[in-house]
């Protein structure tokens, strides 16, 4: 064996960064040992805009990189939801403020890129932590341990084995886990734009006939778009020039920020939904995009893989603090009891809402604009609201309640 640990990681994206830190210090009292397995040439971020809860502050605080990534942080303060009708018909159905709920700010918009540089940063800290450069060709798992084959001929062996490795996990199909999924007739395009006035900490989330186009504050005089678009459409206005993609953006974005510009590249990502039917199998367990995909309409889904990272370490830190076999069917079991059913509730209502509101339907459009409308007029919905977008209902695991394991 060329390394032989407690705890193997495959991915060395945001969340097997993340997983691999929450094993030592300061997140808990005593380290396991950890090698995370990522590829040759790691991920350096993308243009795409994080939406992190309280609750996964709180996990980053705890964490130590927090103070890394605060100054590049924007507060949110206010959500303002509206029906886009046309360019001069975008009707108000919902305004939400930090005020709206005991929580205060609920969420923090910053680039990924940033977020990933901090967890970089920490994992070279990290004395527990080995790296080691590959990608997993082959997986066994033995009695009492899983072995990792990588293509480049080294071996890894491991009580525990983490699957990091995003929506095509070779870990979770070396493990023969099965998902459900399927692709929406919808793309993603990301962008960022400059606008001459200033956004308030605002977000805008418009929902027009082929998805949601939200607007989301970054530092500065900078917002995130995520313009979600009939998949066609999505291509051709990629294709298209600068000038007459902004002027499709204007069209949306409507004239509350001023002037606009681009202010980075555009991107496009084709959207799907899909869920693995177990997030655990032998010495094997799943977390982030390996175990779930779902829509970005709610910007969920990175906190989401959060929330499998801290439960997972708790459960196994528990289980490493009595003697117990840490990547035993039992511990398993108990990770995969806590989080399958929320993510599986949190999946259907993202792909639920997408449904409802990506459509021209008039009946569906009254229902949901009457809805929304009925949400703005009480108060005690709009904490409820505000409470599920700081991540703060449900089992929380310790980490996401600011508390060391």
């Amino acid at each position: 064996m060329d390394e032989i640990a407690d705890i193997a990681i495959i991915g060395g994206g945001l969340v097997g960064a993340a997983a691999s830190i929450v094993f030592g210090y300061p997140a808990m009292r005593g380290s396991l040992r950890v090698v995370l397995l990522e590829r040759p040439n790691p991920q350096k971020g993308d243009a795409r805009a994080l939406a992190l809860t309280l609750s996964t502050r709180r996990m980053f605080e705890v964490l130590g990189i927090w103070a890394d990534i605060e100054r590049a942080v924007q507060p949110l303060h206010q959500i303002v939801v509206s029906d886009w009708r046309g360019v001069d018909d975008q009707p108000e159905l919902l305004r939400i403020e930090d005020g709206d709920a005991p929580v205060g700010v609920s969420a923090y918009f910053v680039e990924s890129g940033i977020v990933l540089k901090a967890l970089n940063k920490k994992l070279l800290e990290c004395d527990h932590v080995q790296l080691m450069h590959g990608e997993l060709s082959d997986l066994t798992v033995k009695t009492g341990k899983a072995e990792v084959k990588t293509g480049d001929g080294k071996l890894l062996a491991a009580r525990l084995l983490i699957a990091a490795d995003g929506k095509d996990s070779l870990t979770r199909a070396g493990s023969g886990i099965e998902t459900i999924s399927f692709d929406y007739p919808q793309s993603a395009i990301v962008t960022t734009i400059e606008h001459a006035l200033p956004h308030g900490g605002r977000a805008y989330e418009r929902f027009l006939p082929a998805g949601p186009f939200a607007l989301l504050p970054l530092t500065g005089n900078r917002s995130s778009i995520v313009w979600t678009e009939d998949a066609k459409l999505a291509k051709r206005l990629m294709e298209s020039t600068e000038e007459d993609f902004l002027a499709e953006l204007r069209c949306r974005a409507g004239p509350h920020l001023g002037n606009i510009r681009l202010a980075g590249p555009r991107q496009i990502y084709p959207l799907s939904f899909m869920l693995a039917k177990a997030f655990a199998a032998r010495r094997t367990a799943l977390v982030g995009d390996a175990a779930h995909v779902i829509h970005p309409l709610a910007g969920l889904g990175f906190n989401l893989g959060m929330r499998d990272v801290a439960a997972l370490a708790e459960v196994v830190i528990n289980d490493a603090r009595l003697g117990l076999d840490i990547g035993g069917d039992a511990t398993l079991q108990r990770y995969q009891s806590w989080r399958r059913m929320d993510t599986l509730m949190t999946a259907a209502a993202t792909d639920w809402l997408n449904r409802l509101f990506s459509n021209d339907n008039e009946f569906l459009r009254r229902l949901r604009d009457a809805g929304l409308q009925t949400v703005d007029r009480i108060v005690p919905l709009k904490t409820i609201f505000m409470q599920e977008a700081a991540g703060l209902t449900g089992d929380l695991p310790k980490l996401m309640k600011g508390e060391a394991l």
